[in-house]
């Protein structure tokens, strides 16, 4: 089967999500002077075509400067996301936002991001309560696996991605799946300029929706929002766009520059191809 053909499987079946994680850049007054700076450009950009969304994860302490911005220009292809969140709904967690709290501001959390996992020291465990929390307080989860440099050489990348694939999403119930997004970051190609080619990255991917067919039937796996993170740029988008299998990107350090608008209009552009 062609690209091209495969797109046009894709495009009316799920929408293209591209996420931002600003990461811990931009307080409250930075983060509202950069997002007055894209959001105008950015909606003219999502208004041109139905299939794409676009979402902003800034510092948790930014939410609401970015989002009174947003609130400014209603466009509704533009969403507000937190970049973690706890599982409890309130209480003695210093420092933790709580899923409600994100709800008041935001529609998406992203959880259980490598760095979360390698400096936090987050399990699957709790990730898994932090997705069950989120579906619960009806909040898009973005879930991030991927595997370490040293997986990778070993050859047990399948390995770990069967296995956090399968307890991140423990007890999820068959109702709830279909508001999960899974973003797969090989964490040797984060913030390090080394994506992975659309072709490795494509057959993990593949193998994250044949593992969705296992756990919730054919219908959820072919709707399950698939993105790749792991240094995207404007230059190298239009390549992972075009596999039939990846559905969008979630973007670090290009989201925090001009280029993340870029990054949506090279997204369209290949749909539309």
């Amino acid at each position: 089967m062609t690209q091209d053909k495969e797109r046009a499987m894709k495009t009316p079946a799920r929408t293209a999500i591209i996420a931002g994680n600003w990461k811990m850049n931009y307080g409250p007054r930075q983060a509202s002077h950069f997002a007055s700076e894209i959001v105008p450009e950015l909606g003219q950009v999502v208004t041109q075509y139905p299939h794409v969304l676009s979402i902003l994860c800034p510092p948790a302490i930014s939410l609401s400067a970015v989002h009174a911005v947003l609130d400014t220009h209603h466009f509704p292809r533009i969403e507000l996301g937190a970049q973690n969140m706890y599982f409890e709904e309130k209480g003695a967690f210093t420092g933790e936002i709580s899923p409600a709290m994100v709800c008041e501001l935001g529609t998406t959390v992203i959880l259980g991001h490598s760095e979360r996992r390698t400096y936090f020291g987050e399990t699957d465990e709790m990730i898994n309560k932090k997705a069950l929390a989120a579906l619960h307080h009806q909040l898009r989860p973005i879930i991030c696996i991927g595997e370490r440099e040293d997986q990778y050489e070993a050859g047990k990348t399948e390995e770990v991605i069967r296995f956090q694939v399968q307890h991140s999403l423990a007890h999820v119930p068959q109702d709830s799946v279909k508001e999960v997004v899974i973003a797969y970051e090989p964490i040797w190609a984060i913030g390090t300029g080394k994506a992975a080619t659309v072709e490795g990255a494509g057959k993990v991917i593949s193998l994250i929706r044949q593992l969705f067919d296992e756990m919730y039937g054919n219908e959820a796996a072919s709707a399950l929002h698939i993105l790749y993170g792991g240094s995207v740029t404007s230059g190298n988008i239009s390549e992972f766009i075009a596999h039939s299998d990846i559905d969008g990107a979630l973007v670090g350090g290009a989201s925090i520059k001009p280029d993340f608008v870029e990054i949506v209009r090279k997204t369209i552009e290949t749909m539309q191809q």
